[in-house]
């Protein structure tokens, strides 16, 4: 009798851990996108926070030294961007055995980018001394962190610039980030083997 409990109770837990997987692999949770991440950008001095909000997909902003360029010039100085980020191949990273902890994953965004005239340090657009630049558009980004949390981005994008006293344009976006990784991260093992 006792046996027969043992292996009842192991075919339950079996079946318990089994359905568990399938619910967690059908997308309803955050399987390899973090829920939350903060990061201290070191070679663009800056912060930045991402926050996972379905399966592949996450919303980011970020506060840090930028350059805009278009066709009416530049302008570097403080920016804050925002992005709307869909990752592509966490799943692939996984059946490569590659990590994707710390959302480490290549993504496409919508993005888009203010450049506060208060504290610009430099421009060449001509008009009013006070004006802000903003950026609409797209980007595709490549982000790994790595375990001891080191962590880089870099975007690269096409899209509108509107500015405020000044004429408007189409551009480029670049960006390239470093950093640390201040959140605790996800394990890069597999829950269940």
């Amino acid at each position: 009798m006792k046996q027969i409990t043992l292996i009842l109770l192991f075919l339950s837990f079996t079946n318990v851990q089994s359905q568990i997987r399938d619910f967690s692999e059908k997308g309803n949770g955050l399987i390899n996108l973090e829920r939350h991440q903060f990061k201290f950008d070191l070679f663009n001095p800056g912060i930045s926070y991402e926050f996972g909000i379905f399966r592949n997909q996450s919303v980011s902003v970020d506060v840090g030294l930028g350059a805009a360029t278009y066709g009416e010039g530049y302008a570097y100085g403080l920016a804050l961007n925002n992005r709307y980020r869909y990752y592509h191949n966490f799943q692939r990273r996984i059946d490569r055995d590659k990590n994707v902890s710390g959302n480490s994953g290549n993504y496409i965004a919508a993005a888009q980018a203010i450049f506060f005239s208060q504290l610009r340090l430099s421009t060449n657009i001509e008009g009013p001394s006070d004006f802000n630049l903003g950026f609409y558009g797209m980007v595709y980004g490549v982000q790994r962190t790595y375990p001891k949390g080191f962590n880089f981005n870099a975007e690269l994008g096409a899209g509108f610039y509107k500015g405020d006293g000044i004429p408007d344009g189409y551009g480029p976006l670049v960006s390239f980030k470093f950093g640390w990784v201040a959140t605790k991260r996800k394990s890069t093992k597999p829950v269940f083997d």
